[in-house]
């Protein structure tokens, strides 16, 4: 038996990233499971308030005495290297105090590999934290294959440290049926026509502008409707709808809450994801769960996590974005076997195999 510390920082903010769901269905399944191991689970000040929205283990036989909350803050908690014999980051940054032993999860390497993804603040920060945690650590998780290449070219990481752990997907609570899904998907648009969802910040990497560009050469029934708020490059992409005048085919609906993307995944006609570099693509599993056929790059992570459950595109093409978008959405019998081939393959990337597969690097890295 040892006690393990977990960085639980990012799964209390109140608009989730793709690392806050991460870090939170990790640290839920972690529970739910048998072990011998004791957990701190580790909050930085700025975010312990916000713990008694998330991780409620009272219900649960045994929770209490294998599960306990520590407050991660340089230099108040200098002791708590004393108290666990390993420490998980969960947000590909090294942790503020030295452990024995030490994992941390990478989810992708962009600000070293993506000159145009963000600032050049940014990637000096991000790139030098990300760099300095997969050094000290004795494992790097990573959840796709498609960065543990990157993480041996750019980041020079050993492959024998790397160990690649999919990601997994919560199926939506309720499930429409279709003429559900017609309903809410006029009600989304404001009236009949076909809708194109795309969920994710809208920057550069997400390759928002090329989308765009696809809408603009489909017919008007097409609708583009956009989840996520404001990132870098966001003001091209808010130009370009202006200036060509797409304003009434574009609805901007920022970051909305799990209840509402359910909805909106089970509405569309298409789910949209030709994002030029991810380190694993949840959106995609998470439209294929709900039922939305699916049109992604054929770049990156993306075909790893899709397999044959989706049309492949270009993502710099955006006539090929518009091509595969349009028979996803008018070839009957292509988008039904999309929408079966999605769910059956949805349905094999789970949260207790993600976490079942990180109580085994524990156990490894706790022999050495």
């Amino acid at each position: 038996m040892a006690t393990i510390a977990l960085d639980a920082t990012y799964s209390v903010d109140p608009q989730l990233t793709g690392i806050g769901v991460y870090s939170r269905r990790l640290i839920e399944t972690l529970l739910s499971l048998e072990t011998p191991h004791r957990f701190l689970i580790c909050y930085r000040l700025s975010r312990l308030g916000r713990r008694q929205h998330f991780l409620h283990w009272g219900s649960v036989p045994g929770a209490r005495a294998r599960f306990s909350v520590r407050v991660f803050q340089e230099p108040i908690t200098f002791w708590l290297p004393w108290q666990a014999q390993l420490f998980h980051s969960l947000a590909q940054r090294p942790p503020a105090f030295h452990f024995r032993r030490e994992v941390v999860t990478v989810f992708d390497i962009f600000p070293i590999t993506g000159e145009n993804y963000s600032t050049a603040d940014f990637r000096k920060k991000f790139s030098a934290l990300l760099l300095q945690a997969v050094g000290r650590a004795t494992r790097v998780i990573t959840a796709s294959h498609a960065t543990e290449s990157l993480l041996i070219s750019h980041a020079q990481v050993p492959p024998e440290k790397i160990r690649v752990i999919p990601l997994g997907v919560d199926p939506p609570a309720v499930i429409f049926s279709p003429e559900e899904r017609l309903r809410e998907r006029a009600r989304i648009l404001g009236g009949e026509g076909e809708m194109v969802l795309s969920v994710g910040v809208l920057q550069t990497r997400k390759n928002t502008l090329n989308m765009l560009k696809a809408l603009k050469t489909l017919p008007p029934k097409y609708q583009l409707v956009l989840s996520g708020g404001d990132g870098y490059g966001s003001e091209a992409i808010h130009e370009f709808i202006r200036t060509e005048s797409l304003g009434d085919r574009v609805k901007l609906l920022g970051y909305i809450d799990d209840a509402q993307l359910a909805r909106l995944y089970q509405a569309a006609s298409v789910f949209l994801f030709p994002s030029l570099e991810e380190g694993f693509g949840i959106p995609v599993l998470e439209a294929m769960a709900a039922g939305a056929p699916v049109v992604t790059s054929n770049v990156s992570s993306m075909p790893e996590v899709a397999g044959e459950a989706a049309l492949y595109v270009n993502p710099h093409n955006p006539a090929d974005i518009a091509q595969k978008v349009v028979q996803a959405v008018e070839d009957s019998a292509l988008r039904a076997a999309l929408v079966q081939m999605g769910l059956t393959r949805a349905s094999k990337f789970t949260w207790r195999r993600t976490a079942e597969a990180t109580l085994a690097v524990y156990d490894e890295v706790l022999k050495l």
